[in-house]
């Protein structure tokens, strides 16, 4: 695997996979030092925003009148190759003001956050799942009004909900990441094996389909530490937080749950110490499993390595009378300083870029990465979208996708429900009191946010 592929990898999993339990309303949180970004021993790079030629991408859609001004964009160091282009092109189309775009390399979170608190900083900048709780409480990020407009019911629901706060939207959905299971169709065919539709299910395909040379599933080489917690607790029709933000996982259900994970860790039929974690699709591709848990960015390697020798699934709900399937979701979303020269001006780009320009915003989701547009009419209209699994995937997102954590799921929050994880499916500690020990420090987190 090439060091730029991991790179991708790499940073999808920080984002779509670290963020489920460790960092949630602020992912900066769990992110430790090696960020695995392209380029991360490069200085940022900055572009003026010009006009770009006629018939360039987006330029249709910008409004007219030349005006005048500045509008500071910073963006984190995506690895997939043009996109770094391809965001500076959007901004030379915008001929309301000068755009200028700044690439972040390295730790983007840490770096943007120290300069929220200057003057130096973006007036526009993306930020996994929109602006923590922290950012809108201490008054760093503006509310957006009413930016979606019209295409407020075109969005996915569950996102915009994570980013708006006390009624008050705070930032502007992107594109969407996902994870899901992906399993070999050959596999299960030759084994006789239906899709698994219940955690049961799936443990027992894992031991059916485990051989000397093939383990049956492979959640990360953690077991499904880093991974799990969110479908684990959507599987019983639990969440992180209540929708009126209590406590969200006292279920019974729960605990049980987690010591079903435990028991699969134990068995022989989970893949452990990979040479690559889940966030990349080797496991799978080379044989080493007969189903994976991973993300839709791994489409193209999974389509060019198998073929059509794969299908994709929600993880399942509990049992056929408890719980959901579900798949966590996330996007960076697009959001406004309070110290944005013109607050006004960066909320009429975010709203041109992404609201109304719908052409860039299908070129950005297909182009760089496989991603899934926010817009839902968008999703319909991507053509590496309408077939095979990755329309599979689509509808998998559309009816069981959940937003990674709710706003008010802190990161001390997020590193009690992590390390509780670990100890309960490595170490076989007790789920109930394990869970009870994490609902005082979610409680107290949630009274600081809400005082």
């Amino acid at each position: 695997m090439s060091d730029i592929s991991s790179q991708r990898r790499f940073d999808r999993r920080r984002f779509l996979g670290l963020t489920g339990t460790l960092a949630a309303a602020g992912f900066a949180a769990a992110c430790g030092s090696n960020t695995g970004r392209e380029g991360s021993s490069t200085a940022p790079a900055a572009s003026s925003g010009a006009s770009s030629p006629a018939g360039s991408a987006g330029s249709s859609a910008a409004p007219g009148g030349g005006g005048g001004g500045e509008i500071a964009q910073w963006y984190h160091a995506y690895g997939e190759t043009g996109t770094q282009q391809a965001v500076e092109k959007y901004a030379a189309a915008y001929t309301d003001a000068k755009v200028s775009v700044t690439w972040i390399p390295g730790d983007y979170e840490k770096k943007t956050q120290a300069s929220l608190l200057t003057d130096g900083g973006p007036d526009v900048f993306e930020w996994g799942n929109g602006p923590s709780i922290d950012m809108i409480q201490s008054g760093q990020v503006v509310e957006l009004g009413d930016i979606l407009g019209d295409a407020d019911d075109d969005f996915t629901q569950s996102l915009v909900d994570r980013m708006t706060y006390d009624g008050k939207l705070y930032g502007v959905p992107q594109v969407i990441d996902m994870q899901l299971l992906v399993y070999r169709k050959s596999m299960l065919d030759d084994a006789g094996i239906e899709p698994p539709t219940s955690f049961d299910g799936l443990a027992a395909a894992a031991k059916a389909l485990t051989t000397a040379d093939v383990k049956g599933l492979f959640l990360g080489n953690d077991g499904g530490v880093g991974v799990m917690a969110g479908p684990t607790l959507w599987s019983v029709g639990a969440d992180y937080l209540t929708e009126d933000n209590t406590f969200g996982f006292a279920d019974p259900n729960v605990a049980v749950a987690f010591g079903k994970l435990h028991e699969l860790f134990t068995s022989d039929s989970l893949l452990l110490g990979a040479p690559t974690d889940w966030s990349d699709p080797s496991a799978i591709t080379q044989g080493l499993t007969a189903m994976q848990w991973t993300g839709l960015w791994t489409f193209p390697q999974l389509q060019k390595d198998l073929g059509d020798d794969f299908g994709v699934l929600p993880w399942p709900a509990f049992s056929a009378t408890v719980g959901a399937p579900s798949v966590p979701i996330g996007a960076y979303g697009s959001a406004v300083s309070a110290k944005a020269k013109d607050p006004e001006a960066a909320k009429a780009y975010v709203k041109w870029l992404w609201v109304d320009n719908t052409e860039d915003q299908l070129d950005f989701a297909q182009s760089y990465g496989f991603h899934v547009p926010a817009r839902k009419s968008l999703a319909d209209q991507a053509e590496s979208l309408k077939s095979g699994p990755a329309a599979d995937a689509v509808t998998i997102l559309q009816n069981n996708g959940k937003a990674q954590t709710p706003l008010l799921w802190t990161p001390a929050s997020g590193t009690a429900l992590s390390d509780a994880v670990s100890r309960i499916i490595k170490d076989g500690a007790d789920p109930v009191s394990e869970l009870a020990a994490v609902q005082k420090t979610v409680e107290a987190e949630l009274e600081r946010v809400t005082k």
